[in-house]
This record gives structure tokens, C-alpha cells and sequence, in this order.
């Protein structure tokens, strides 16, 4: 290659450059992110039914992707019943798969219930993917946790484990582990047991 050819080369690879550029940050301006919203508190769900009301007739199928509640099951046992119910793990918060953009910004922000984006007011900052992996996987993975109503005082039957049939009265409770600690009269002795709401019964 000449001397000659090579300026060309160049010269048109500069002059390419800011194209390139602009295309580089047009790329990352259209990319899909999560971004997380804020809703008025127990209006999860109405906000997440009305965006995708608003994404249909709107047509912003193509630039609103999903739109979340993450919720985990929660197993209550009371009057030794057991029940389900949705809990969520982020109250007052929706996560929404888009494309950021004026039109898309405002379908979004103007859906009924909804207060902000997370973020600045103008600038809406988008939630790092491993994030929302982790906890959209929570919400379809989460072992259920189990609410009973029980007290300190209260007697329990011990349903399973190495203490099974054996009865004791609740010392501690610890509903955020769903366990508790009973005393256990074993051979004559009070001994205190560590035990998780799944293994006694209330009496």
C-alpha cells in the first residue's frame, strides 16, 4: 500500500468513526432495560393490570416488554388451617421491561397508581440485570414461608423430628425464621428444643 492509499484509508476511517459513534450510542438508547416504578402502597397489582391495559391499546407492545409484581407464596396455619397467600417481596414497587423513550415514559408514568420512576424526576435509571434475575428467581423459587399464630406460653405436640409426640410449652417465638423454642420434659428434665412451625402442632 502506498503512502497515498494509506492517508485514504485513514481519512475515511475518521470520517467513519462519528457515525459509528452515533450509532454505538443510538444502540444503547434503544436497548431493553428493567426499570423499577414506584406505586402507591397496595396498588401493585391494579397498576401492573392497568400498564398492560394501557401498553395494548396504546400499541407500545413494542417498546414495554413485561411488566412484574414479584410476589412469593406465604403458607398461614390458623385455628390449625392451613391457608395461602400471595405475599410481595417489594411493596410499592413494580418492575418494567422497556425500551426508554419520551412515548414510552409517558405511558408508564401517567398509568394510574403509579408515583415515579426510580431515579431522577427527568432520568430514570434502569436496574442492573443480575438484580433483576435475582429477584424475579426469588419470586418463582421461594420456599414458603409459614406464618402461625402462636404465642409465648401456648402448648404445642411436636409432629416430627427426634422429639416427635412429645409436648411443650412456647418460650420464644421467631416469626421471621418461622421457628420457636419450647421447654421439652424429657426423662423428668425441662429441656429447652429449638423447633420450625412445620414440625408441631398447637393444642
Amino acid at each position: 500500500m502506498t503512502e497515498k492509499d494509506e492517508n485514504i484509508t485513514n481519512e475515511a476511517n475518521m470520517e467513519e468513526a462519528p457515525e459509528l459513534e452515533n450509532h454505538k450510542s443510538s444502540e444503547k438508547k434503544n436497548q431493553k432495560r428493567w426499570y423499577i416504578v414506584h406505586t402507591y402502597s397496595g396498588y401493585e397489582n391494579k397498576v401492573k393490570s392497568n400498564l398492560e391495559k394501557r401498553i395494548e391499546y396504546m400499541n407500545m407492545g413494542d417498546k414495554i416488554f413485561r411488566v412484574e409484581v414479584p410476589q412469593k407464596t406465604v403458607t398461614q396455619i390458623k385455628g390449625g388451617r392451613k391457608q395461602e397467600k400471595e405475599e410481595k417481596i417489594f411493596p410499592g414497587y413494580v418492575l418494567v421491561e422497556m425500551i426508554m423513550d419520551e412515548d414510552s415514559w409517558y405511558v408508564v408514568r401517567h398509568t394510574a397508581g403509579v408515583t415515579k420512576f426510580v431515579g431522577s424526576a427527568k432520568k430514570p435509571i434502569p436496574a442492573k440485570e443480575s438484580e433483576i434475575k435475582k429477584i424475579i428467581h426469588r419470586s418463582t423459587t421461594q420456599t414458603q414461608k409459614i406464618e402461625m399464630d402462636i404465642k409465648v406460653g401456648e402448648k404445642v405436640r411436636i409432629i416430627s423430628g427426634p422429639f416427635a409426640e412429645f409436648v411443650g410449652d412456647i418460650t420464644e417465638v421467631y416469626p421471621d425464621k418461622a421457628k420457636l423454642r419450647a421447654m421439652v420434659s424429657i426423662f423428668g428434665r425441662e429441656t429447652p428444643v429449638e423447633l420450625e412451625y412445620k414440625q408441631i402442632q398447637k393444642l
